[in-house]
């Protein structure tokens, strides 16, 4: 291969390597993610439609702006990021391998020149092996046993710590990898539906936002129960709980597993959030009437709207409800159609205050035993198969950015060479992070060399 063939290739090599790159795609992938923050993700056209014109729903749509997380786009910027940070480590990765691996033993003045930590000074009356000997104890004791090199009539003395610390920052390169692959995994693999289940029935699909076929789970989820309790003269919800059970082959697997908010079911991967209620059917109230005349009470059981016989030819209905009533807790309201036929004016009774009703004229009096209401549990459905390997890269990462932030590659060197009958010692040291601590360090380190060789 030729040079000219060579050209193309080291010209994309270059620019998988640019910081120029790197950065353009951060800033895409932000943007991305703010858009994917913005306008919410798969959801029915229906909804979009409320929302957007037919025609901005089309183009958001062809470029696969409403399943955002999944589209073409997003997992190629991913993927090009991941190209980068390869691209980027292979580069460096040599030079840092060979610093590690293949350290400077003997310097010479101009490695010396380079460095901010130097220090030179003259011992007299002392041989060189005397010399070697002290300076090698201290930097044995205060740092790190040294590694003696002979070049001629000089002596050097290397010794380091924490080499390793330089690759931490290729530990962070590949735990953000690791991250990127989990969420191509999970995306192209996992997937997010919602089920509404009733109570006392059971399912085994669940649904995609948006527009798809219903998904097979592989095994039927029933609802036994479903509570909810609310805040204390409101009708907001304090907390709501559905109580599951797992059939897989015919055989119960999970059995009254209570889920809430925060606390989901987890079976076979597929993971199954409390997300929403709401009721199924029409409620059944339990009425307790008094015939004013007789003081004769009788159980009677109402469903919305419909008519109950009563003594005398009168009927009633239960023409609304609410949970809580002005703060008087839960409330009906009902009226009494005379014998008639003539329709009676509505009326409320509260469920906790039956004595408001004995008050009010009429043939009957009537208090509110309870109602039975069916609800749904409205189920998040989430399948993610690479949630494990954006854990691990998550671990990796902590790991990568305490290496790379909290340790560092220090090292320290000592020349020794005759000088007129006397022995110079040029000390030099560098750390490839943290240098103010190092400095520190540093002064430390020669001040307790110079004692050991003035002793």
């Amino acid at each position: 291969m030729n040079h000219r063939d060579k050209r193309p290739f080291a010209a994309l090599w270059d620019f998988l390597c640019s910081l120029k790159l790197t950065i353009a795609t951060l800033i895409l992938l932000a943007a991305t993610s703010i858009i994917g923050t913005v306008v919410q993700q798969n959801r029915s056209p229906q909804e979009y439609l409320q929302i957007y014109s037919e025609t901005t729903f089309k183009v958001l749509d062809s470029l696969q702006v409403f399943d955002m997380y999944h589209s073409w786009w997003f997992l190629g910027l991913l993927g090009v990021f991941t190209l980068n940070l390869i691209a980027c480590s292979i580069k460096r990765l040599p030079r840092v391998w060979k610093n590690v691996r293949d350290p400077v033993l003997a310097p010479d003045d101009t490695l010396y020149r380079t460095l901010s930590n130097f220090e030179e000074v003259v011992v007299r009356d002392r041989d060189l092996d005397q010399v070697q000997e002290r300076v090698g104890s201290v930097l044995g004791k205060e740092f790190a046993p040294p590694t003696v090199t002979r070049d001629g009539e000089a002596v050097h003395l290397f010794a380091q710590k924490m080499p390793w610390a330089r690759f931490g920052v290729y530990v962070t390169h590949l735990s953000i990898i690791i991250i990127f692959i989990g969420a191509i995994i999970g995306s192209l693999w996992g997937y997010k539906a919602f089920v509404n289940i009733v109570e006392g029935t059971s399912t085994d699909k669940a649904y995609p936002r948006g527009q798809g076929e219903p998904i097979d789970l592989g095994f039927s989820v029933r609802a036994d129960d479903f509570n909810v309790s609310f805040y204390e003269g409101t009708g907001r919800p304090k907390e709501f709980m559905s109580i599951l059970d797992v059939v897989d082959g015919g055989k119960e697997v999970v059995t009254d597993r209570k889920i809430v908010v925060n606390d989901p079911l987890t079976y076979e991967g597929i993971t199954f959030y409390q997300s929403s209620y709401g009721p199924a059917g029409e409620p059944v109230f339990r009425i307790r009437a008094t015939e004013k005349s007789s003081g004769r009470t009788m159980e009677l059981k109402a469903e919305l709207g419909a008519h109950v016989e009563l003594p005398g030819g009168y009927s009633f209905a239960v023409t609304d409800s609410a949970p809580s009533y002005r703060q008087f807790g839960p409330a009906v309201q009902m009226h009494v159609n005379a014998p008639d036929g003539s329709h009676g004016n509505p009326f409320i009774v509260f469920q906790d205050h039956p004595e408001f009703d004995a008050r009010r004229g009429g043939a009957f009096s009537f208090s509110v035993l309870g109602w039975d209401q069916l609800y749904y549990t409205g189920l998040q459905v989430a399948k993610d198969p690479g949630v494990w390997v954006v854990w691990t890269g998550c671990l990796l990462l902590m790991i990568g950015t305490f290496i790379a932030f909290c340790l560092s590659h220090r090292r320290i060197w000592v020349t020794l060479q005759p000088v007129d009958g006397e022995v110079g010692v040029k000390l030099g040291g560098s750390a490839h992070r943290n240098q103010p601590a190092f400095e520190i360090y540093f002064d430390d380190l020669k001040q307790k060399i110079k004692d050991q060789l003035a002793s």
